[in-house]
């Protein structure tokens, strides 16, 4: 993506883009995986000498805060980051740790607004297991 392509995506969040949130939300949005607030920092550091880990987490604060990324709770070391923000699961594998996306349908899930009177904020399915790289291993 470019410069004027990441400038409009956060636009669409009604986020005002700056040179720091331009490239947090580019490496959020070029990366495969979920990274954590010191990956994302580690990744951006030498390209971006003037980078704090403070502004990468507030930077991400605010993505979470317009919905322009989620956060996910599957490390219990760390929180990770997502730029898919539509319903999707995680699949965490046990032995490399890294996380897969789940696409899910609304159908996919339980029916919980039917058979609940609480109130869904959001909803975050995970399975834990060996991914197909280390099975191959």
């Amino acid at each position: 993506m470019n410069i004027k392509e990441v400038n409009h995506y956060l636009e669409s969040y009604s986020i005002n883009p700056s040179v720091h949130r331009n490239a947090i939300m580019r490496y959020m949005l070029e990366q495969d995986g979920h990274p954590s607030i010191d990956k994302i920092y580690a990744d951006l550091l030498p390209t971006m000498p003037t980078l704090s880990k403070a502004t990468v987490y507030n930077t991400l604060k605010l993505f979470v805060d317009k919905k322009a990324v989620k956060s996910i709770f599957i490390d219990e070391k760390n929180v990770r980051y997502d730029p898919i923000t539509t319903l999707h699961a995680h699949f965490k594998c046990m032995y490399c740790d890294a996380i897969h996306n789940v696409m899910l349908e609304e159908s996919d899930i339980p029916k919980f607004r039917e058979k609940s009177d609480h109130t869904l904020a959001d909803t975050q399915i995970y399975f834990l297991g060996t991914c197909e790289k280390c099975v191959e291993n």
